[in-house]
């Protein structure tokens, strides 16, 4: 194994310990309610503990670009990996709502560093066409989507609730005792080895505006989403608190899809504009969604499978987006921007669904409200620009060229 296959594999380990971390609550909630303690028997105060751990998972990540510049990467990605393992094994040794909280926090904290500087990693490494690479980093980002309500059902079902913290935190400590003893790959040679294109001002200015839209929107939908999943499949699959296994399966294989879908789309998108894939995608999330608020039954499952892999995929496009548009030495900060704007809805996630099922006792209303914010995603779809231009870079010259003679012709 090279160098930078070793690197893209740590990479893609630390997108998977970043989602298991921050839905780990969402599931041992279940169990931690249920056997009462010094955290209550309520669903929704429990996984409010759960907002400052959101909080400061965006918020962090806007200094991320000015802290790779002064520390390296090398050094922000051992902080990651210690950090959010010892903050896990904290919040497992947690004996009161205040030492949850600060616990889950601190794993917010360090989780934030990874999507900043994993992601530019990535993307540099992939070079010309990042659409498959980043496909494979979202299908494992989904992956601990996906293990995480499962595994935590287990482990809380069969240990207890405080081991489904302590065992992730343990491994995620592990891998960063091994990240520690590996150089660091200079893997940006071959990204660079093209200029990047000159693309037209107005063009790239679009393409930001709808970049942070779409953070806010979606960090809202894909957070408030993913919580929920557990209490949706408990609520209407498995009532009883023996089915826990049960409820975690269902959220497996739901987010499965998301993530198998998430690596299709990553193909597609390098062999296709990002509005041809952005649009379908978009438009399937506001219907589904809504539709997922009435159905009882089995019939959740496809439907919010189809959810998952229309939230997951856009995120592949989303990614891709400054990888086309943003050139190589702004895409830290552009991606520190966009996880800090994407704050505002990723910590709005855990106390709208708190609050909205504590005032009403059902998932529907929460689904609804997720419903109409997916109207601003198909939004941004919309307004997205659809240039060849993207897929032969080459053209962006001539494309600048006719930008910059418009106002001589308006002359």
């Amino acid at each position: 194994m090279t160098p930078a296959t070793r690197q893209i594999v740590f990479i893609n380990t630390a997108h998977t310990i970043t989602h298991y971390s921050l839905l780990i609550l969402p599931t041992a909630v279940l169990a931690m309610a249920v056997r009462g303690g010094p955290f209550g028997e309520s669903y929704g105060p429990i996984l409010a503990l759960a907002t400052g751990m959101f909080v400061f998972y965006g918020l962090l990540s806007l200094p991320q670009g000015w802290l790779v510049a002064r520390f390296g990467r090398k050094t922000l990605m051992t902080a990651f990996f210690l950090g959010t393992g010892v903050s896990l094994i904290g919040a497992g040794a947690a004996h009161s709502p205040a030492m949850l909280a600060v616990a889950l926090s601190l794993a917010g904290a360090f989780a934030s560093i990874y999507h900043p500087i994993g992601t530019t990693m990535l993307v540099e490494a992939a070079g010309d066409k990042p659409g498959r690479s980043i496909g494979v980093n979202g299908v494992f980002g989904n992956f601990g989507v996906a293990l995480a309500p499962v595994v935590t059902a287990f482990l809380a079902n069969q240990v207890g609730w405080r081991a489904a913290f302590v065992v992730p935190g343990l491994l995620c400590a592990v891998a960063g005792l091994c990240w520690m003893r590996t150089p660091l790959a200079h893997v940006s040679a071959h990204a660079n080895a093209r200029p990047f294109p000159p693309i037209p001002r107005h063009l790239v200015r679009r393409a930001v505006v709808v970049l942070m839209l779409i953070a806010i929107s979606s960090g809202l939908v894909f957070n408030a989403y993913t919580i929920l999943l557990p209490k949706l499949m408990q609520e209407r699959l498995a009532s009883t608190a023996s089915l826990l296994p049960l409820v975690g399966l269902a959220a497996f294989l739901v987010t499965l899809c998301g993530a198998l879908t998430q690596f299709s789309i990553g193909r597609m998108i390098d062999h296709s504009t990002l509005k041809q894939v952005f649009l379908p995608v978009s438009l399937l999330l506001a219907p589904a969604m809504l539709a997922l608020s009435f159905a009882q039954g089995w019939l959740v499952l496809p439907l919010a499978a189809v959810v998952a892999a229309s939230i997951f995929g856009q995120v592949t496009v989303n990614e891709t987006m400054a990888a086309r548009y943003i050139s190589p030495a702004l895409r830290a900060r552009i991606y520190s921007v966009r996880f800090f704007v994407g704050f505002l809805g990723a910590a709005a996630a855990a106390p709208v669904v708190s609050i909205l099922y504590e005032r009403t006792g059902s998932v529907a209303v929460v689904t609804m409200v997720l419903s109409a914010f997916s109207v601003v995603t198909l939004g941004c779809a919309l307004f997205f620009p659809n240039r060849r231009e993207e897929l032969r870079p080459e053209l962006w010259a001539e494309a600048s060229a006719e930008t910059a003679a418009l106002p001589v012709a308006a002359e």
